[in-house]
């Protein structure tokens, strides 16, 4: 017998009674751990612009209406002008002027050749200053976050969650879920900081939020 026949014998064995019409959400798991790291009263989304900033991330908090100025004021200080756009990525939101919008789908070359890509979010977590992405509508597969050098990710403050428990409350994980905690880096033996490794070298999250006016 395989090892992988020896796990599904004792699978198997450790279900044998269990009713065959049961399934997992009709019997509850009790989850005793603490749910959220948020002090009572602190501010949820000025958490979570903190601590997304702590990942060397630009961070920029506006209301709706600010939303196509934040965009082209991010836009312009990167310098960058040739964007990969999600597909249903709402097109009102982007700037007019000199850039250059590509929507999906685009392969790898095309993603490659660009200066970056723009995208909305599913979810953000304050304590870990998180941002999710499902590839639903605004996001994009994968690769659209991956492989360009820059991403400017749109965040709605009521999509972000006080902690980790509370987002995937929000999240479907049938879905392919992708989570960012600032720009792509890491170390070598030394702690030598390499940015851009894995994905984008440049991360710039707006947050869009009702109760926020504009910041400069």
């Amino acid at each position: 017998m395989s090892s992988r026949d020896a796990i599904l014998a004792r699978v198997r064995s450790a279900l044998a009674d269990v009713p065959a019409q049961e399934t997992p959400d009709d019997v509850p798991i009790p989850r005793a751990y603490r749910r959220s790291h948020v002090e009572p009263g602190e501010d949820t989304i000025a958490l979570f612009a903190e601590r997304v900033a702590d990942y060397r991330a630009a961070v920029t908090r506006t209301d709706p209406a600010g939303l196509r100025e934040a965009i082209a004021v991010a836009l312009t200080r990167r310098g960058v002008s040739r964007l990969a756009v999600a597909g249903g990525f709402p097109t009102s939101a982007l700037p007019k002027g000199s850039w250059e919008w590509h929507p999906e789908p685009l392969d790898v070359p095309a993603l490659d050749a660009l200066d970056g890509a723009v995208t909305l979010a599913a979810a953000g977590i304050a304590v870990t200053g998180t941002i999710v992405l499902d590839a639903g509508p605004g996001q994009g597969r994968r690769a659209l976050t991956l492989v360009p050098d820059y991403h400017l990710c749109i965040v709605r403050a009521e999509q972000i969650a006080e902690d980790v428990p509370g987002a995937l409350a929000r999240l479907d994980p049938s879905r392919p879920l992708t989570f960012v905690s600032g720009p792509s880096a890491t170390s070598d033996i030394e702690l030598d900081r390499v940015e851009g490794v894995h994905g984008p070298r440049t991360l710039d999250v707006i947050v869009v939020d009702p109760t926020q006016p504009e910041q400069p």
